[in-house]
């Protein structure tokens, strides 16, 4: 019998012993469970040793990282996002990195749909002047800044994959009209889902009402919501990111929300994770001066999260890393382009 294959998880986003991961094995693999933030604080020794990679998303796989890798046959991240892999280098040093696109789907979508229903409907304001004052504060005619009628709003959503698509359907449930700017969407795929294409982004953030991002990370998608993008945006307009922090770039939407030229926004994700505490956004988040209070809502990365969708991503990665190992079974490969055999 082989012996099980050395596999590191280098910043597990479980606190068990690696339950799953050892039901889902079934010996095949000898897991090594570390939950660290950065690369650096792990010994080389297990970035040497290690045949294979399930990787959360807080260490990133830099070009120097990469030749630690000696025996590493496969990194198989544990979730959809793979934009702190770099590529190229795992490419060039014959390593598949793949990924779990399928465990989350429905968790973002909810959360999205639920960032967008807390600042419509101006849950965050209501709920702190109850809890600061229960009688004064049971008033539901005080500032109410964000809120609107959901009802025929118009939604913009910013890349129409699984996710976005899933929001689409969800949105459109609530009686918004929903449109999507996705250049890479295939024609026709937006006459079956009963959205409006839009050529422009900037065309379609004049028009929106709510602003959702379900866009991967590249090159071209970086800070894709600049000054110039908020500035194309209605001033009651709901911005919403549940995809990657640096789609946004934090300053701009700092000084957006300031002058009121957007109404609010609900982040999920942030471009640092954890965030810098004396980022201007942020201090002024903490500090809660009047022109912030109910109109930034910040959750921290857990759009994905559920028990389920956390068991999924778990299993689904081990299975991944097997069919390779064990088959030679790739499973969407993501690096497949750079990838040298």
């Amino acid at each position: 019998m082989t012996a099980p294959f050395r596999t590191l998880t280098p910043d597990a986003q479980y606190h068990d012993d690696a339950l799953v991961e050892r039901e889902a094995a079934a010996g095949q693999l000898n897991l090594v469970t570390l939950r660290e933030r950065g690369a650096e604080a792990i010994p080389d020794a297990e970035w040497e040793q290690a045949e294979a990679i399930l990787l959360w998303h807080e260490c990133p796989i830099t070009p120097a990282l990469v030749p630690k890798l000696k025996k590493c046959r496969i990194i198989v991240r544990c979730g959809a996002g793979f934009d702190h892999v770099e590529l190229k280098a795992t490419g060039a040093a014959g390593i598949p990195v793949c990924n779990v696109p399928d465990y989350g789907t429905s968790e973002v979508a909810d959360h999205a749909i639920a960032l967008m229903l807390t600042l419509r409907r101006n849950i965050v304001q209501y709920n702190d002047r109850i809890r600061t004052d229960p009688v004064a504060g049971f008033d539901w005619s005080g500032p109410a800044t964000t809120i609107r009628r959901i009802r025929g709003q118009k939604l913009g959503i910013v890349g129409l994959g699984r996710i976005g698509t899933a929001t689409a359907l969800r949105a459109k449930a609530f009686g918004l009209e929903v449109m999507a700017y996705d250049p890479g969407l295939a024609w026709g795929q937006e006459i079956a889902l009963g959205v409006t294409r839009m050529a422009d982004l900037h065309d379609m953030l004049g028009k929106a009402d709510i602003v959702s991002l379900h866009a991967p990370l590249t090159e071209e998608t970086r800070h894709i919501i600049d000054a110039a993008a908020l500035a194309a945006m209605k001033p009651e307009a709901v911005l919403v990111n549940t995809a990657r922090g640096a789609l946004i770039d934090l300053g701009a939407l700092h000084a957006a929300l300031k002058e009121n030229r957007i109404a609010a926004a609900g982040l999920d994700v942030l471009p640092k994770e954890p965030p810098e505490a004396d980022h201007p956004l942020m201090r002024d988040f903490h500090d809660q001066p009047d022109w912030i209070r109910g109109r930034l809502v910040v959750t921290p990365h857990a759009a994905w999260y559920s028990i389920e969708s956390q068991t999924d991503a778990r299993r689904k990665a081990v299975e991944t890393a097997i069919a390779f190992l064990r088959d030679g079974e790739l499973r969407n490969c993501v690096n497949g382009a750079y990838l040298k055999r």
